[in-house]
């Protein structure tokens, strides 16, 4: 399917939201972080309430520069970037060993990009779980339209709280998803109760590096900007990632940051020293396109009032996460794959 069109893009700012109340979600959103005076003990708190309002506020932006799946990917060189997003995707698929007619779980879906590409690459059926009700409503209609909505489908919960029995999915994958989780031991244990034993989880998760210096006043910058502008109730560092899922009685299988081995660096998209027609909208001619129509669609009243601070913080995210990748500092792609242990032999 075509990425949005502008006027898509502005009717789709907020979500669920009521139009009127736009502007008013953005405020509280904003509060929620550090540039804004905000706590982490706050955003952990609130995960639910600040999560829902980011999806709610940004998801129309994403698609509309994204597509459909709202994840970066390492690339080779000559690779477009939605030829390495699939790649990405396949690459999930084929860790997990994901056989036909399998159960399978996408943890923190989105609309259901990533599902959708897995179910046909694998020919499995997946149940996207996702707490947002307008990525559902709209990841639902994207299913119709691929004719996948047989056998694939969304579930609206908390992966916190997940409404699925004990050993229910043959593998269980998350894509840049359980970063938003403000506990990771209490999110992978969730994922380890509904995984069937003997079977393994697979997920990119966002992390800040070793490199990553706490006392560093322009790392504490940086990561402050990924966060306000991706929703994170805090960013944990690659080693807490692998010591949360030990906790929650995984065996770790192998890890790695892919960033580290990519030929083209996965924030080349965002880098306005860049500019590629395939990704147009992504550059800053792009983004300075983008900016100046949803200015004029928000002033005419077609797009709700707090459309701009919403395109704002998340071109302050871009910067974030460029000068997190340039400095190594802060990965969206550390991959780990985990096994949970067979039940024991009587």
């Amino acid at each position: 399917m075509p990425n949005l069109g502008t006027l898509d893009l502005a009717s789709g700012v907020g979500g669920k939201i009521e139009k009127d109340n736009v502007l008013s979600a953005v405020d509280k959103y904003e509060k929620y972080h550090v540039c804004y005076g905000g706590q982490e003990e706050e955003r952990k708190s609130n995960y639910t309430d600040m999560v829902n309002k980011y999806y709610d506020l940004v998801t129309s932006f994403y698609e509309y520069g994204w597509g459909e799946s709202f994840h970066f990917a390492p690339r080779w060189k000559g690779e477009s970037l939605k030829e390495s997003i699939k790649r990405h995707e396949h690459f999930l698929a084929l860790q997990l060993g994901l056989k036909p007619r399998q159960k399978v779980l996408d943890v923190g879906c989105g609309i259901g990009g990533p599902l959708r590409e897995i179910a046909r690459f694998s020919s499995t059926s997946v149940t996207g779980l996702n707490n947002n009700e307008y990525q559902i409503s709209r990841g639902k209609a994207l299913n119709r339209m691929a004719g996948l909505d047989q056998t694939c489908d969304f579930v609206k919960a908390d992966f916190m709280k997940m409404p699925f029995p004990d050993n229910s999915f043959d593998a269980v994958y998350a894509i840049e998803a359980t970063c938003h989780a403000p506990d990771a031991v209490g999110c992978y244990k969730e994922i380890y109760r509904v995984l069937k034993p003997g079977q393994c989880f697979a997920a990119y998760e966002w992390c800040m590096t070793d490199g990553y210096d706490p006392n560093n006043e322009e790392h504490q910058q940086i990561k402050a900007e990924i966060e306000l502008g991706n929703g994170l109730p805090d960013i944990r560092r690659t080693h807490q990632c692998l010591e949360a899922l030990k906790q929650a009685g995984f065996e770790i299988v192998w890890e790695k940051d892919l960033a580290l081995d990519s030929p083209v660096p996965w924030y080349l998209p965002m880098d306005t020293s860049h500019f590629s027609l395939s990704s147009f909208r992504l550059t800053s001619v792009g983004r300075f396109f983008t900016r100046n129509m949803v200015k004029a669609l928000e002033t005419l009243g077609v797009a709700p009032k707090g459309s701009q601070r919403v395109q704002a913080f998340l071109e302050k995210a871009a910067e974030g996460l460029v000068a997190g990748g340039k400095k190594e500092i802060f990965t969206s792609m550390f991959f780990f794959l985990a096994r949970k242990p067979d039940l024991p032999t009587q």
